[in-house]
């Protein structure tokens, strides 16, 4: 019996690549079944004209119409607004995202964020910087995540992992889910789970809250002015998930009067972030540039999903993270 073939886009001397040749050595089933090939650039055209899996940032429309066995695409990223191409579709690939491979880091990133703000650490870092010893005006300005309420608004596998880092913090944790039936991890639990037509009432009680959702057409600006005015002055707000998700200009506004206290932002709706946005210098806001995603692991993490996913589609079973076009992730 012939074996699939399966193009993975990465080079065969990147290191990256290897531990897809080692998920695939360590799992008899998978060994005699399928073949790997690694190339990226000009040199996909060959083997992706033989492929009938792919896993891949992206591929151009130009491989796509060269990929005439091609029957499943495995993104390597969560998110894939902007890959969904008419191409894609027409040709009814199964399209499959990496989600779940972030829950850790991102949730470690996310922690980062509150315990900074908690205790005033990025007033201390400035302070460090300016080679000045300053405390806080008062002690209030300070507090603990003991007891605080975190909202997590998109509980998919990113929000489980930092309803497990908060619950350790000691704190409430109340989380927004399109399909609260839907679970990853039923033994990852939260004080409420709400649905989206009750993101006010979680606004209205979290101190910190989370965006971790898709982009859709659902969900672009679904953070607007009306939005923010929802939550408390002395609450704080992050997004690890897309920029768009957000009216830029709307928390601009909101954390220049002080209607909320402060926001962590990884994503923007322009990347990179232009110099002249009013978000660098705003003493209540933490930048960092599109890095909450980096772990060392993550293609480690990739290549189990992918491996297990391979175990599903040698059998005829229903693929994790299954992109679902009526939803838009």
């Amino acid at each position: 019996m012939s074996k699939v073939t399966i193009l993975i886009t990465l080079e065969p001397t990147d290191p990256d690549a290897q531990p897809f040749r080692d998920a695939i050595a360590a799992d008899p089933v998978l060994r005699e079944s399928v073949e790997l090939h690694f190339a990226t650039g000009d040199a996909v055209a060959k083997p992706i004209a033989q492929a009938e899996i792919a896993w891949c940032g992206n591929l151009s429309p130009n491989m796509i119409d060269k990929a005439q066995r091609l029957r499943w695409i495995s993104f390597w990223s969560a998110g894939v607004d902007g890959k969904i191409t008419p191409q894609l579709l027409e040709r009814r690939f199964l399209l499959t995202t990496a989600s779940g491979v972030h829950g850790a880091n991102i949730g470690e990133h996310i922690m980062a964020w509150m315990l900074m703000f908690t205790r005033d650490m990025h007033y201390h870092v400035r302070s460090q910087v300016a080679g000045e010893w300053k405390r806080s005006a008062v002690m209030s300005a300070v507090s603990e995540l003991t007891g605080q309420t975190l909202g997590i608004v998109g509980y998919g596998r990113i929000g489980e992992g930092l309803a497990v880092r908060a619950k350790a913090f000691g704190m409430r944790v109340v989380a927004l889910k399109r399909n609260p039936a839907l679970r990853y991890n039923e033994n990852v639990t939260v004080d409420q789970l709400y649905a989206p037509s009750e993101l006010r009432q979680l606004l209205a009680e979290s101190d910190h809250v989370c965006i971790s959702l898709p982009l859709t057409p659902d969900t672009y600006h679904l953070f607007n002015a009306e939005t923010l005015s929802y939550m408390k002055p002395t609450a704080y707000l992050y997004n690890v998930a897309r920029g768009k998700i957000i009216d830029e200009q709307a928390l601009i506004a909101a954390l220049q009067e002080g209607r909320i206290a402060g926001a962590g932002l990884d994503v923007f709706e322009q990347e990179p972030l232009a110099a002249d946005s009013p978000l660098w210098k705003l003493e209540n806001v933490i930048i960092t540039p599109h890095t909450a995603g980096q772990t060392p692991y993550y293609f480690v993490r990739a290549a189990e999903l992918f491996a297990e996913n391979l175990h599903r589609y040698l059998r005829g079973e229903t693929l994790h993270n299954l992109y679902r076009h009526e939803r838009g992730y």
